[in-house]
């Protein structure tokens, strides 16, 4: 009897009542060759679920975030556990393709003809929100396309903001994604920003980063900023 070797997904995770599902999880690192071929379910984490969004009048932070292959968004998850914040997730009208090449090949035109992705959202008003914890993949030791679109249409609400960067990525860091945001942020009219440290957590590795992320937030809670 021949046994059928197809890999059957499981949850990895759950973000708002909604299943997690990180492709790359379990991956070596050999294996994993930094992210590259990585797939994703077609639809940014949402073939299956509505896109994550939890708003309530009492949080005082919120984590928004944008996630192709579930990596960011499992850290995202584990993030809200330890915070009770709300959540946002960036939704681009024209999601990405689950094949990595053709994600790629998207990006690296988008990257040079600075033509970024339209939004396909409701942007509440982050008036009350003290901290904002920003949650993104790094694509070409930068700052990923959907982050950059929301940063420009809606920076300046980030006024006077704590910002607390995290990011999945393929070993290689966090890039100049930091950099990116202070100057989009500068760019849009935002002040007076504080910026913690930020958590860079490799993308086969979030499952294994439960101390590492529950360090971080007691950091940003403590109000360490980035030096």
């Amino acid at each position: 009897m021949v046994l059928n070797k197809q890999r059957v997904e499981s949850q990895d995770g759950q973000i708002a009542g909604q299943p997690i599902t990180a492709y790359q999880l379990g991956k070596t690192d050999g294996a994993w060759q930094h992210g590259y071929g990585t797939k994703s379910d077609d639809r940014d984490t949402n073939s299956r679920n509505q896109p994550t969004r939890r708003l309530t009048k009492e949080a005082s932070s919120i984590i928004i975030y944008f996630s192709r292959s579930g990596s960011t968004e499992l850290v995202a998850s584990k993030i809200a556990e330890q915070t009770n914040a709300d959540l946002l997730e960036i939704v681009v009208k024209n999601p990405y393709s689950g094949n990595y090449q053709r994600t790629l090949s998207r990006a690296n035109t988008e990257r040079e003809r600075e033509d970024f992705p339209e939004l396909d959202m409701r942007v509440p008003d982050l008036s009350q929100y003290d901290t904002i914890y920003l949650g993104y993949p790094i694509w070409a030791m930068t700052l990923s396309h959907p982050m950059t679109a929301f940063l420009t249409a809606n920076g300046s609400q980030l006024t006077h903001k704590k910002i607390a960067p995290f990011m999945s990525e393929g070993g290689y860091g966090q890039g100049d994604s930091v950099d990116r945001i202070k100057d989009i942020l500068r760019v849009s009219g935002a002040q007076k920003n504080q910026f913690t440290a930020a958590l860079v957590v490799d993308g086969n590795k979030v499952d294994r980063a439960d101390k590492r992320i529950a360090s971080w937030v007691t950091r940003v809670q403590q109000g360490y900023e980035l030096k």
